[in-house]
């Protein structure tokens, strides 16, 4: 069986995403529109003006937001970034993925992740990576069911400024 070419594995990944009220935040005014949602998943965000201009800066290194949309309002968000580096190659890493707390249980978290591994597809990567806290065992199970296994564990140390 003959792979679809890169273009026509896109425009099967658009229609895909048009199928589940799944669009790009892309505009100012859609990136707004995200601002609540992403708060409940990154408290510390002081104010829709130090969000904007965080995603603002990350959009430079490829970030980009894919949003859930019910009746015009942003009801789950999944942030990634395609990125390449020498351990996976190609490979879309999501940054955030949350569904708005009333919306939960409605498979938005799942229908975002399907939508990105079309799109990782689509973009050649190799890989579709993601991080989760060791603490947060509702995450751990929830990737699991969507195929994710975990394959290394993050090392980090605080740096005060």
């Amino acid at each position: 069986m003959q792979q679809n070419s890169l273009p026509e594995r896109a425009i099967a990944a658009r229609e895909t995403i048009a199928d589940l009220a799944l669009r790009h935040a892309d505009s100012e005014a859609e990136q707004r529109a995200c601002y609540a949602v992403m708060k409940q998943l990154r408290p510390h965000l002081e104010n829709e003006a130090d969000f904007m201009q965080r995603i603002t800066r990350m959009a430079a290194d490829s970030y980009r937001m894919l949003a859930a949309w019910e009746g015009g309002e942003v009801v789950a968000i999944a942030g990634y970034r395609l990125q390449e580096n020498l351990v996976y190659g190609k490979f879309l890493y999501v940054d955030d993925l949350i569904s708005a707390e009333h919306a939960r249980g409605q498979r938005w978290g799942a229908r975002l992740l399907d939508a990105l591994t079309i799109l990782a597809r689509a973009a050649a990567c190799r890989r579709l990576v993601l991080d989760t806290g060791l603490s947060n065992a509702l995450a751990q199970r929830f990737y699991f069911r969507q195929g994710l296994l975990s394959s290394s564990m993050r090392f980090g140390k605080q740096l005060d400024q």
